[in-house]
């Protein structure tokens, strides 16, 4: 036990065991651990399968995703081994449809990408291991207990052993059938699909180009689907992770379905054979194919259902035990590392003490409206297709990146110069080219600078006389903030490149300044005057702020990082 002070008493409270203890190693649950583990905090993963599972279930990362890995430090693992998705070839009926061209715009600096989840998992774990943390395999949660300073799980680890531990947070990234939910007593309203699905992952022999989704279907006489073809590709030689209807003889009829009725995911029943998958291809390949080579099949089902609330006290929710919808355009797994991201940078910053009040209630406030919108959207996009949304290509494309995600309600969001072009506060803070400093002969983008950093304040220096103004907003930068941000300035190409001495910092550092040598930040974030942009771990815009003088200056990036931090 240890003491503390509350109130005016002494009172003991418990040793704990780690600060945060999370349920379930997927995708999710791996995120949240690294980047907790990178920015320093003591967490614990437990998942209760004894290994990795070889499926690859979910397999499209979404540009967003690369984005966050990219921040993380673990981006190239993932484009060593990923399939660049070039886009998709829709038949009915035997017809091509349509083709398109996944496109994004040229500043984005990722495209679609096709991984199987066993290798986006083993790509995590790595990085979790370069921390020196690894997953506690075999080991379940049974049950938790919640009081004011912590929380304490009871598990069962893979000798049979029960165990309490005691964390200051606990996350359950525990799937659809959520011990952590349930246990909360959470709500998770929705409903299932009829249909019943099979997923297979096989090697096909047809000469469709490489790198495009295929999806054919049939229709019968009252114009209703009755059979269906969807294929990925995967990393290999005309390798796809196929979808399609389940044939009467392998209905799983409920077997395998939680007691919580919650019908989503593989179930059990019969597993599918090569076969069964060949006579599905006799029927709506594009062209004559034979399937080879299976790695593992099964049959699943779909449901859509969201949480009520993403946390309550110390414990939180994120990814399928959140939100859970059909698996139209890949959102739910980079919904869920998003959901992670979000979370971890937040968490380390309340256990090391300086963050606001309260600031994790902002977990809840920013991704439950997120889920909402990606449950809806799937849902019509699974049942009328992806053209039912009345919006541009380039708009759906960007929609379907993730690149649209934005938090305008949050209470971290500061309001302040909102009527210039380019990004608003609450939104992505886009990447940009052309960056250049005295010793780098290669142009930077401005992703380079952001890696491996917490908060970060860009200033935007239209002209060298606005260099004093971005000085003084850094000095009052690192005086509320201390090292928890980082500070340099990006200037138009008149800006001498040089670096500024910064009066507020005891040990001498100098505040770097870019030139934006293709003055594509400039376009990027619609500027022509002195501009502050605080931009925060996850990439988004905590605020954004044209201030006419140093007092207008201070004044308002007090206010956007008192939204984050415990200010002195």
């Amino acid at each position: 036990m240890e003491a503390c002070r509350k109130g005016g008493l002494w009172r003991e409270t418990p040793v704990v065991d780690t600060d945060v203890l999370i349920v379930g190693a997927g995708p999710v649950g791996l995120t949240a651990a690294a980047e907790l583990r990178r920015q320093g905090v003591a967490c614990r993963v437990i998942d209760r399968l004894p290994a990795r599972l070889p499926y690859a279930k979910a397999v499209g990362v979404q540009p967003r995703t690369l984005e966050i890995w990219d921040r993380m430090g673990m981006v190239r693992a993932a484009l060593e081994v990923a399939v660049p998705m070039r886009g998709h070839l829709l038949y009915d009926d035997g017809v091509e449809q349509d083709r398109f061209e996944v496109r994004l715009p040229p500043e984005v600096p990722y495209g679609f990408a096709a991984l199987p989840q066993y290798e986006t998992e083993r790509i995590i774990e790595e990085q979790l291991a370069r921390f020196g943390s690894g997953i506690e395999r075999g080991t379940e949660l049974v049950g938790f207990t919640r009081d004011e300073d912590g929380v304490v799980s009871r598990i069962v680890t893979a000798s049979g052993a029960e165990q309490e531990v005691r964390s200051r947070f606990l996350i359950g990234c525990d799937g659809a059938h959520s011990t952590v939910r349930k246990g909360l007593g959470l709500s998770f309203e929705g409903g299932a699909f009829p249909e019943e699905y099979m997923l297979a992952d096989v090697a096909v022999d047809w000469s469709l180009p490489q790198g495009y989704g295929i999806r054919a279907t049939h229709h019968d006489e009252d114009g209703r689907i009755d059979d269906l073809l969807v294929c990925i590709p995967l990393p290999g030689d005309r390798r796809y992770r196929m979808s399609m209807l389940v044939p009467p003889e392998l209905s799983a009829s409920g077997e395998g379905t939680s007691h919580d009725s919650v019908a989503h995911g593989l179930e059990g029943g019969r597993a599918p054979e090569l076969g069964h998958i060949q006579a599905v291809l006799d029927r709506l390949s594009p062209e004559p194919t034979t399937a080879s080579a299976m790695r593992w099949s099964s049959v699943f089902r779909i449901s859509h259902r969201l949480v009520d609330r993403y946390s309550l006290g110390r414990v939180f929710v994120a990814g399928d035990a959140a939100h859970i919808h059909p698996p139209t355009g890949a959102q739910g797994m980079n919904t869920g590392i998003q959901d992670a991201y979000n979370l971890a940078w937040k968490l380390a910053l309340t256990l090391e003490g300086v963050a606001r009040p309260r600031l994790l209630d902002s977990y809840d406030a920013e991704r439950r409206p997120v889920g909402e919108e990606v449950v809806g959207r799937t849902v019509k996009h699974a049942t009328q297709g992806i053209r039912a949304t009345p919006e541009d290509m380039t708009t759906v494309m960007l929609r379907e990146a993730q690149l649209l995600v934005a938090y305008p309600s949050s209470p971290l969001v500061a309001s302040g110069d909102t009527g210039s072009p380019g990004p608003q506060a609450g939104e992505r803070a886009p990447d940009c080219a052309g960056l250049l400093a005295g010793v780098v002969s290669t142009p930077l983008r401005l992703y380079d600078l952001l890696r491996d950093r917490g908060h970060v304040l860009v200033l935007y220096a239209d002209a060298a006389d606005a260099l004093a103004w971005c000085r003084e907003a850094a000095a009052t930068g690192y005086r509320l903030a201390g090292d928890r941000i980082t500070a340099f300035v990006v200037g138009r190409d008149e800006v001498t490149t040089q670096t500024v001495r910064q009066p507020a910092d005891p040990d001498g550092l100098r505040l770097p300044v870019f030139r934006d040598g293709a003055a594509e930040f400039a376009r990027l974030y619609g500027v022509e005057a002195p501009t502050a942009f605080l931009i925060r771990p996850d990439g988004y815009l905590g605020a954004r702020l044209s201030p006419l003088t140093v007092s207008d200056a201070a004044s308002a990036l007090s206010d956007a990082l008192g939204r984050v931090f415990r200010l002195p």
